[in-house]
């Protein structure tokens, strides 16, 4: 398909607020006159991201309103960030940890040259916590 261009995610979240301070506990920039309110809950919100996709936050009752088919109660993706550093990941994981957070992957050095883990945000999606890539730390793919 000429001209179709991949812009955006939009997470479907049950628990706005906590999600919005997990994406900004994690370094995300999520203005507060970026979310949209009604009767006193959020229902969508937009993080201040660079470069071209947009990451949006929607609340189910918003999904449902645009999507009648909408059924989904956890979503089946994986939510990637790249911190500054291989040791970013540790500390971020160890702080998460401590702060309530689920790990999913402790942090380990991934076969592809970054220092990966992965925990859960408080709707149970995966958030992969990276470095950027090393590569003279890159090591042989798994068998699958």
């Amino acid at each position: 398909m000429a001209g179709a261009r991949f812009s955006q995610v939009n997470l479907v979240v049950h628990k706005m607020d906590e999600t919005l301070g997990f994406y900004r506990r994690i370094g995300l920039e999520v203005p507060e006159a970026a979310v949209w309110r009604v009767g006193g809950h959020g229902h969508h919100a937009k993080a201040a991201v660079a470069g071209a996709v947009g990451l949006d936050f929607e609340s189910r009752q918003l999904a449902h309103a645009y999507n009648q088919g909408f059924a989904a109660e956890r979503g089946r993706v994986v939510i990637g960030v790249e911190l500054e550093s291989r040791e970013a990941v540790d500390r971020l994981w160890e702080d998460l940890l401590n702060e309530g957070a689920q790990g999913l992957q402790p942090p380990f050095d991934a076969f592809w040259g970054a220092r990966y883990a992965i925990v859960e945000d408080p709707d149970g999606n995966p958030v992969a916590l990276s470095s950027p890539v090393d590569p003279a730390m890159r090591s042989a793919a798994p068998e699958l």
